[in-house]
């Protein structure tokens, strides 16, 4: 490891995130209500020109009267190049109670950006004396967005998340699609000339580069990396399959346009138990290898070493934190270094997490 270590942004379930027009309430009732992980209330695509200032009060007074559970809540506020953004982030501080935990920035396109927002936020929630400051998701949806990726995921201590919007992108880099999200059947190969006869045809996917790179930028700062919308909200098995890539290259949650798409979401986003075990007996055969003096030992025909207690150690955190409902546990993990705090105690406590024992 190297000798600096990524500060990692405050815990939270990220799973799904469900998008609510902040111009429909009767909508908020039901997000209350639903399984999503995370709510953003939106001021900006979802919301007409004309319809801006109703919608910010309408997400006021979301914030301050629905009970919202244990659900992490976000209002996406316009962008900056826009005449909404700042009266969103003041209205919203200033009005809205302690309740909302996130501000979503669209478009963020330099590091810059999120030092302004930041700014604005520290002078807001100062003078109102807010006992909690609000942190901050950011979606890089623009060509300029991800050549600044790195010097964005590090503007900001607020900085919790990093988002693909993968629309914008599309129009940003002239792609040429008219899908939110998915696959291209123009984007494949074929096979060789030479080779069998008809040549097959091998579809690729186009969002792979953006998403890999997002998630290097939001794991080296510490971040969430969360990808966005599918669009084609009647097609489930399309959007499960975007999601399992999602999550294979490191994410760790995907938008939900529709409330269709929660549960799949969340499902994917979840270790099985059958992973979740296996990552049990990992860390169990290290910790009878160190025992034993051995910097490596073989599981089910396969190598594992020090590098898989890390692998092995991230499937069961996750599995903790959703058997919590997303609320912090102490420390369990092996430290920065790779050598464990207190092994004994790690693996009796990691015991009690698998059987479904609540430490917080």
């Amino acid at each position: 490891m190297s000798f600096t270590i990524p500060e990692e942004a405050t815990s939270r379930l990220n799973r799904s995130e469900l998008a609510v027009p902040g111009s429909n309430p009767v909508l908020f009732e039901k997000a209350a209500a639903s399984k999503a992980d995370v709510i953003f209330l939106d001021l900006e695509d979802a919301v007409a020109p004309d319809d801006k200032e109703q919608a910010r009060k309408n997400v006021i007074e979301a914030i301050n009267d629905i009970d919202w559970g244990n659900k992490t809540l976000s209002v996406r506020v316009n962008g900056l190049d826009t005449p909404y953004m700042y009266r969103d982030v003041i209205d919203v501080l200033e009005q809205a109670g302690d309740r909302l935990d996130l501000f979503m920035v669209p478009k963020v396109g330099t590091a810059a950006d999120i030092y302004a927002l930041d700014m604005l936020c520290t002078q807001v929630e100062t003078a109102k004396g807010r006992k909690k400051a609000v942190g901050f998701e950011m979606i890089i949806e623009t060509a300029l967005g991800m050549q600044n990726i790195n010097e964005i995921a590090a503007a900001s201590k607020r900085n919790e998340s990093l988002h693909f919007g993968v629309a914008d992108y599309a129009a940003s880099t002239k792609a040429r699609t008219t899908g939110i999200g998915g696959p291209n059947p123009m984007y494949g190969v074929l096979t060789d000339v030479d080779g069998d006869s008809p040549r097959d045809f091998h579809w690729g996917d186009m969002w792979h580069y953006a998403i890999a790179r997002m998630v290097v930028a939001a794991r080296a700062n510490g971040l969430r990396a969360i990808d966005g919308p599918f669009g084609d909200f009647s097609d489930p098995e399309g959007y499960r399959a975007q999601a399992n890539r999602a999550t294979i290259l490191g994410c760790e949650g995907k938008w939900a346009i529709h409330p269709n798409q929660i549960g799949i979401a969340n499902e994917v986003n979840s270790p099985s138990e059958a992973e979740v075990n296996k990552a049990n007996r990992i860390l169990e055969a290290m910790e009878q290898a160190q025992r034993e003096g051995k910097g490596a030992v073989s599981l089910d025909g396969r190598l594992i070493d020090i590098a898989s207690i890390r692998q092995a150690s991230v499937m069961v955190e996750k599995a903790k934190e959703i058997a919590s409902g997303g609320c912090r546990f102490r420390d369990l993990r092996p430290d920065n270094r790779g050598s464990f705090f207190d092994k004994g105690r790690f693996f009796k406590e990691l015991t009690f997490v698998l059987y479904g024992s609540l430490l917080c």
